[in-house]
């Protein structure tokens, strides 16, 4: 797999995994015409998640803001978005982005941080003055989590939720019942009955406290709930074969590439699995990719698979809790989280030193209580194991067999543990670098990454299909097909069964050519949207049609572009290809390539039956 057309504007993200969660909040002080408040909205033990919001309460606009406090020696921001944060000893401030300084009357803004230690602030200021006039943080913690509900009671269209008491030291106010991450009721007892549901349909429930403040607590673990009657299944799946689609956690940004595109394309009723791409690999330990887009992005109801705007105090959001959505909506879609990638694959180095400690991390982290439910195993993308991709890895051919033994052994037979997979089957290459027959016992199923054999990264061609099949006269590398990779994972002794095809949403082109077939001259790559060299198959399928077939993959000449990349027909070929191959099924890098009406995963799925 490969990050592509990354773009995170205003935020800078360092998250390691969380364990339970503690919430610590603390009102901070106030200024004549502003207050800035202070919340520890996460607590991981040996580090937290905290927010400021700044309020301006005067009759004037203010034009920017800065926030100075003092943390305990310990004590430290390690990461910070939305705001510029830096520090003199133990001392830090946080100045306004260009984009958040001014403050109509009455209006409001947050920052948030991650940081380690325990300590809380002191000494606030806000614009040189103090933030509430006083000279020290008053203490009012918020409540801690209820107990996990459980259900009883359940109807076509009803259930009756029962959960234990949270605590505060100030005392409990009132719940807030959560569906599917949306506020439904507030109650002030320990139970609530939801009706008005849809009956043969997946629900997921959690509850947060409020204090006599108003202040909320973290939400409890989630419970599902399928209410009776109806079916289990609103739509039919493949018959048995894997369709699984990569979801990357940027394409909510440049490419407006949202959870919901995979219903309104059709392709939610097709796919059996989401591997969601990336999680990051660093420190020995699984990491978050993305806080903001992973889950703290307000979708609007526009954008929602539910049709319900997220809200500011809900507690998850993101696209985790749109994947939470998804699965409520098609109950037969497993989402994995896949770890790694090509940027992030040299994490796995320090992980492979002490695979039991990594295997930990990785299940504290998919297993957060804050979006277990939405998570059905985990899925590595280490490129490569003992071998060269963005960076080298010197780990040793058993490191990758150890590894996914230790994940095995840690997320049990209840998860999925996946991985994807080299496809270079030449003679010496990366298939032969790892024990990938060793490791094949501990792994559901490998992702077998056969896309990317060529492309403008030697620039001068020849041109090369880089998805083929089968071999062809004048391939420029001998074992990097489709069917050299499969034949020789087999022959390794990795079962067929376990093994799934890969697909490219998009292709791959250079410029500066003049032959129309396969083994021309170029000049460097051609133009795409988000990489030289890199194009949607949306964008291919018009902008420059197939003009050829070679080895089981399409190509087109168009201009002085030639281009590779395959359609509904090859995609058909290829799947009935890895039907009489006895494979697994398919998977197919990543969603946002394909038309709006989802062709390709109609081709992938029909192609499977």
């Amino acid at each position: 797999m490969r990050f592509k057309d990354r773009a995170v504007a205003g935020l800078t993200t360092l998250l390691l995994p969380f364990a339970a969660l503690v919430g610590l909040a603390t009102p901070a002080e106030a200024a004549t015409s502003a207050t800035a408040t202070y919340a520890k909205t996460q607590d991981w033990g040996t580090g937290f998640e905290g927010k400021w919001t700044i309020k301006n309460t005067g009759t004037t606009s203010i034009s920017s803001w800065t926030v100075e406090w003092d943390f305990p020696s310990g004590t430290s921001v390690t990461s910070s978005w939305d705001a510029d944060v830096t520090n003199s000893g133990t001392h830090w401030t946080a100045k306004n982005k260009s984009y958040n300084g001014s403050l109509a009357p009455g209006a409001s803004v947050s920052f948030g941080f991650n940081g380690a230690g325990s300590g809380s602030p002191s000494g606030c200021t806000l614009n040189g003055a103090s933030c509430d006039g006083g000279s020290v943080v008053p203490g009012d913690n918020p409540p801690s989590a209820p107990g996990t509900p459980t259900a009883s009671d359940i109807t076509n269209t009803s259930v009756k939720l029962s959960w234990t008491a949270a605590t505060d030291d100030k005392g409990i106010k009132n719940y807030d019942v959560l569906r599917d991450g949306a506020k439904v009721a507030t109650v002030t007892g320990t139970s609530y009955s939801d009706s008005g549901l849809t009956a043969g349909t997946d629900y997921s429930y959690s509850v947060q406290a409020r204090d006599s403040a108003d202040q909320t607590g973290p939400a409890s673990g989630s419970v599902k709930v399928h209410t009776t009657g109806g079916t289990t299944d609103p739509t039919p799946t493949p018959s048995g074969e894997i369709n699984l689609g990569y979801f990357t956690e940027w394409g909510i940004y440049g490419r407006n590439y949202n959870v919901k595109n995979i219903v309104t394309s059709g392709s939610a009723s097709k796919i059996t699995h989401i591997n969601y791409a990336f999680g990051n690999v660093t420190g020995g330990k699984c990491a978050i990719g993305d806080a903001y887009a992973d889950y703290d992005k307000a979708f609007t109801a526009e954008q929602s698979v539910s049709g319900v705007a997220d809200t500011w105090d809900q507690p998850l959001r993101g696209n985790f809790n749109q994947l939470r959505q998804l699965k409520a909506k098609y109950p037969h879609i497993k989402v994995l989280w896949s770890f790694g990638g090509w940027t992030w694959s040299g994490g796995f180095a320090e992980a492979a030193k002490n695979p039991a400690a990594f295997a930990a991390s990785c299940y504290s982290l998919v297993e957060d209580p804050r979006w277990a439910d939405v998570f059905d195993g985990i899925d590595i993308d280490w490129e490569y194991p003992n071998a060269c991709g963005l960076s080298c890895d010197t780990s040793g051919a058993a490191a990758y067999k150890n590894l996914m033994q230790a994940l095995r052994a840690k997320f049990g037979t209840g998860n999925l543990v996946t991985s994807a997979v080299t496809a270079d089957a030449s003679s010496g290459g990366k298939i032969d670098a790892a024990d990938y027959a060793g490791a094949a016992q501990y792994v559901d199923w490998y992702n077998v990454m056969t896309y990317d054999f060529f492309g403008a990264w030697d620039a001068d061609g020849p041109t090369a299909p880089h998805s083929p099949l089968t071999s062809y006269s004048g391939i420029p590398q001998a074992g990097f097909t489709t069917a050299d990779a499969i034949a020789k994972y087999k022959a390794k002794g990795v079962p067929a069964s376990k093994l799934l095809i890969g697909i490219g949403f998009y292709g791959r082109g250079w410029t500066g050519v003049t032959q129309s077939a396969p083994g021309g001259s170029a000049t460097g790559p051609a133009a795409g949207t988000y990489e030289q060299g890199i194009e949607d198959y949306k964008v291919l399928k018009a902008s420059c049609p197939a003009t050829g077939t070679i080895a089981g993959t399409a190509y087109a000449h168009c201009g002085s572009n030639w281009w590779s990349y395959d359609t509904p027909s090859t995609i058909a070929g290829k799947m009935t290809w890895a039907k009489n191959q006895g494979l697994g099924g398919a998977f197919f890098w990543e969603f946002s390539g394909d038309t709006a009406n989802g062709e390709l995963v109609s081709a992938i799925s029909s192609g499977l039956r």
